[in-house]
């Protein structure tokens, strides 16, 4: 009877999980000659933090009712910063900082359109989306610097490096998860979340400052963005104006795949960081499987109308 009651308290994460054995399983019997060797993962899990940061902090604006469309180009932006500042003080740690900055101005800016003046949070943030890439252009020239003088510092070794052969930032974006599951589930500003996004109406009169609770999501992306492009340079080893740009499709899926409604009220962190898991694996399974990659955007987009789908008839209450 408890083990009944634990399927069903969290049913969306156990629904997911499932997916992603199912998943891995097909792309293993398909080609076992990839997906049963430990190199396809340890590439993946080099990559897939970043994705993992995005959904996952992500996660918590669309729990609060609202969407964020801007998060590629923060990305770039908060890189930028940090390039900038490490490249002029010759410190990895200052470029840290100065990116955590950029995204976290980024989110506030974010959050007091949406919360405070009330616009529209899809189209605010898709303008904020386009304003920032062209900042971005208009600053570099659309030129790219390379970040090969922190290749061998102790900053990309303990953030980007390997114990052994496996990936260090796979164990940071696990940290995370984890922070983010206890923030969302165990810490007042988890619940606050939920019910902004339930009611806000009700959430207003028991005394909800729902504004803050919004302001303090969007922020959140923004450092998260922060974290992702800083972890995304010391892997690649360079910025480019283009960084973020591929992962508007890739995480909103992965958020919505996760178990996380478009509605608001509810969600889950679990579920989007397994999402971003099966997205991460989801294209190179496609190529693995003899198909192009012209069909990934096709899957992509045939993934979130059916998780769309999913939501609609899974019986997840939604809002009036």
């Amino acid at each position: 009877m408890k083990m009944k009651k634990i399927f069903k308290k969290h049913a969306a994460e156990f629904s997911v999980l499932a997916l992603t054995i199912v998943l891995l399983a097909f792309f293993a019997i398909i080609n076992p000659r990839v997906f049963l060797k430990a190199n396809i993962y340890k590439a993946v899990f080099t990559v897939l933090p970043i994705q993992m940061f995005l959904a996952v902090s992500l996660t918590f604006v669309i729990v609060s009712g609202e969407a964020d469309m801007s998060f590629p180009s923060t990305i770039g932006v908060c890189l930028w910063m940090f390039t900038l500042a490490a490249s002029a003080s010759g410190s990895p740690v200052v470029g840290a900082v100065a990116a955590i900055a950029a995204g976290a101005l980024v989110g506030l800016i974010n959050g007091i359109l949406v919360a405070r003046l009330q616009l529209s949070s899809l189209v605010v943030t898709l303008g904020m989306n386009f304003l920032l890439r062209g900042l971005i252009n208009i600053g570099t020239n659309g030129e790219g610097t390379s970040l090969l003088f922190l290749k061998d510092t102790a900053f990309a070794k303990i953030f980007a490096g390997k114990i052994g052969s496996f990936p260090v930032q796979m164990i940071w974006g696990l940290v995370f998860v984890v922070v983010c599951q206890l923030l969302f589930t165990r810490h007042r500003f988890g619940l606050h979340v939920c019910f902004s996004g339930d009611n806000a109406t009700s959430a207003r009169e028991t005394g909800v400052n729902i504004r803050r609770v919004r302001i303090q999501a969007y922020v959140l992306v923004g450092v998260s963005c922060a974290f992702a492009g800083i972890l995304s340079g010391l892997v690649n080893n360079t910025f480019w104006p283009t960084t973020g740009d591929g992962y508007l499709l890739n995480t909103m899926a992965a958020v919505y795949i996760g178990g996380t409604p478009t509605w608001g009220g509810i969600g889950t962190i679990i579920g989007s960081a397994l999402g971003a898991f099966i997205m991460s694996f989801l294209e190179t399974g496609i190529i693995a499987c003899g198909l192009t990659g012209f069909y990934t955007k096709f899957f992509f987009g045939l993934i979130i109308i059916l998780a769309l789908i999913s939501h609609k008839f899974s019986g997840v209450k939604r809002k009036s």
